[in-house]
């Protein structure tokens, strides 16, 4: 099991459920087969950046905006068509900037993404059911018209 497999992992299960403590985060993980020690799951939580909140583990950067400043600028300078397809999103860029574009999109690390794959000018973004799908385009619709 690497660190890097496990730390996705740990983002995972906080961004999906309330983690009030280390014991009750160890045993999230080792219900998925990850087991790890005390000391190792303390190291993990400092590497992430957690901090302890009343509702439990929480990402630091949680608090800044949706989207970040580098996916904001490049999607609204290159995306031109956002459609849904069942639990697909297609997103159609200007020639040559789907990669860079799809790129930013996997370092927001939205929870409702499961990830993208990118072509020249097409990034198809996959979630979990068709509703997410539909909410992802309907966000994307909104960060295009701050523009």
């Amino acid at each position: 099991m690497s660190k890097t497999f496990r730390h996705g992992q740990i983002l995972k299960l906080i961004r999906a459920r309330q983690i009030r403590t280390q014991e009750d985060l160890a045993q999230e993980l080792k219900a998925q087969g990850i087991t790890t020690t005390q000391v190792t799951l303390s190291r993990d939580i400092r590497e992430l950046g957690l901090v302890k909140t009343a509702e439990g583990y929480r990402e630091m950067q949680a608090e800044e905006a949706e989207a970040g400043p580098q996916f904001t600028m490049l999607a609204q300078e290159f995306l031109r068509d956002v459609r849904a397809a069942q639990n697909l999103v297609v997103l159609k860029t200007s020639p040559g900037h789907a990669n860079s574009v799809a790129v930013a999109l996997d370092a927001e690390e939205w929870p409702e993404v499961v990830g993208t794959i990118a072509g020249d000018d097409t990034i198809l973004v996959v979630a979990p059911d068709n509703a997410t799908a539909d909410a992802v385009r309907r966000k994307l619709m909104e960060l295009l018209e701050r523009a």
